[in-house]
């Protein structure tokens, strides 16, 4: 699985706007359902009560909250740059302005898990992280996750 199975270019924003973690996730929701044609308050309230459990705040700067869409036929993606870094309850302390949601539906099972790792390893990088930072283009964000999810694929092959 690369990172252009889950995440299409629509899915990207470069310079969301929110104040707090409630708000990130209200407008993650919103722009979630309008790409994955769903329910907004439907995808909220997923993403609060996976919230509930535990922090999805990785640190770094970086949170990937997610959670499971029954309506949903495959795992999708939606990646967001913040205007500025908000308080997540992130579990080094640190907020956060590099999001990736991702979705999946009721069954997904261990693919869910290997999206999770998948974009984990990528977001690893510190150097990678700043070149999303310094992105104010969705186009541009789209194509670093893409190549560096390409490449993350290469090197786990290679690894075999």
């Amino acid at each position: 699985m690369n990172i252009e199975d889950i995440l299409e270019p629509n899915a990207v924003m470069a310079n969301l706007h929110a104040t707090s973690k409630k708000q990130l996730l209200q407008e993650l929701s919103k722009a979630a359902a309008t790409v994955f044609e769903s329910d907004s308050r439907q995808i909220f309230d997923i993403l609060v009560e996976r919230e509930r459990l535990g922090s999805t705040g990785v640190g770094s700067g970086l949170a990937i909250p997610h959670g499971k869409l029954p309506q949903l036929s495959s795992l999708r993606g939606m990646f967001a740059r913040l205007e500025k870094p908000v308080d997540f309850d992130a579990i080094d302390d640190q907020p956060v302005d590099l999001v990736f949601l991702l979705l999946a539906p009721e069954g997904a099972g261990a693919d869910h898990l290997k999206a999770l790792a998948r974009v984990s390893r990528i977001m690893r990088d510190r150097a990678f992280c700043d070149k999303l930072r310094g992105s104010d283009s969705p186009d541009a964000i789209y194509a670093l996750l893409i190549e560096a999810g390409v490449s993350v694929g290469e090197n786990l092959r290679a690894a075999s």
